[in-house]
């Protein structure tokens, strides 16, 4: 009994899919959902970075991130088509969140927690800076440029331009996991000085731990979705019954999506490995688009479903704050408190102005 306790990680997955299958067939209190909600995404942290230490960077949060990100696409889509005309709106509300959540609130939590615990952290500029260049081209392509075309009416793309920039998106994507991967995966590496600290660490996983907890991480962000997805109901009518705006649900679909890579990246910063936790955020946002956009695409083209991608003008403003600042105060490769608050900052007022438009 006890050696079952030792490896909870183990037995979670098999648990959260308990209620996934539950929930088919009988009412589960949503307060039983959110909690087992919680115990699989800290088993996924657990099986991420076991997967992470045997693969090594940048491949380790590459893996977390697109796994998570596929699985974020998985959720939209399907509420899409659930919600049919109602969810118009879905997708851009949610990758807006989602890019607003990491750019402020993950990478503001990282350089905080950081810089309070060793009171100045560095991280290699050149693979940052070649992030946030692909972002902010994937972010106004994808959220701005919708609402200046005159081929179709209001903050949509025609058709045509649709597939354009879906497959553009895509191709941005690509190359710069070819790049973080392959060509200049050096860049995405911490620096030579911290490197020396990160080598002392224990012996990396077996390879068959390794595969295992591979499969058990799949599981448990399998599990995550469909918990997930069975909390959009109660979450939708709470935000309803609080009269709250309805881009508030993107909000949390992206907050409770992105709890995974959020504590790994958290830990990392915590352990002086900021290099990871700004892979893990920058990688993150950067799949957040460059899937998410290209599948919703395609199911909008193929299914006729609208699509408003085009942010609000009180978005556009957050966003282009958010890109200049995370520009600027990621310039030098190094970080210090006042980066952390003032991204923070930022967070807090997206935030509040969702609620309170």
């Amino acid at each position: 009994m006890l050696r079952a306790l030792q490896h909870w990680t183990w037995i979670t997955p098999g648990v959260a899919w308990f209620f996934v299958l539950a929930l088919a067939g009988m009412a589960v209190p949503p307060i039983v959902i959110g909690a087992a909600l919680i115990a699989t995404v800290l088993a996924a942290v657990h099986h991420a970075e076991v997967v992470a230490h045997k693969v090594g960077e940048p491949f380790g949060t590459f893996l977390l991130a697109i796994a998570v990100t596929i699985i974020e696409l998985g959720l939209i889509v399907t509420l899409m088509a659930a919600a049919g005309e109602d969810a118009a709106t879905l997708a851009r509300d949610t990758v807006f969140a989602a890019v607003m959540i990491i750019l402020n609130g993950l990478v503001g939590i990282c350089i905080l927690v950081g810089a309070i615990r060793h009171r100045e952290q560095t991280f290699q500029q050149t693979g940052v800076s070649a992030a946030l260049a692909t972002l902010c081209a994937l972010t106004v392509l994808t959220l701005v440029l919708p609402n200046f075309t005159s081929s179709a009416a209001g903050p949509v793309y025609s058709p045509p331009q649709l597939a354009f920039v879906a497959v553009v998106s895509f191709i941005l994507y690509l190359t710069f996991v070819s790049v973080q991967t392959v060509r200049h995966r050096d860049y995405f590496l911490p620096p030579k000085d911290m490197a020396m600290d990160e080598a002392v660490h224990a012996d990396p996983p077996t390879q068959r731990r390794a595969i295992t907890s591979g499969v058990l991480l799949l599981a448990c962000l399998g599990a995550v979705v469909l918990l997930a997805k069975a909390l959009s109901d109660p979450i939708e009518l709470a935000v309803a019954d609080a009269g709250a705006p309805r881009a508030v649900v993107g909000v949390i679909i992206a907050a409770l999506v992105l709890l995974p890579e959020s504590i790994a990246a958290v830990r990392a910063a915590r352990a002086n490995r900021l290099q990871t936790s700004l892979n893990l955020g920058l990688g993150s946002a950067l799949a957040t688009i460059g899937l998410t956009i290209p599948g919703v695409a395609a199911l909008s083209l193929f299914v006729d479903l609208p699509v408003a991608l085009g942010l609000e003008p009180k978005g556009i403003i957050l966003l282009f704050l958010t890109l200049m600042v995370s520009t600027l105060s990621l310039a030098t490769g190094r970080t210090t408190i006042l980066q952390g608050v003032v991204h923070l900052v930022i967070l807090g007022v997206y935030l509040f102005t969702t609620v309170v438009p």
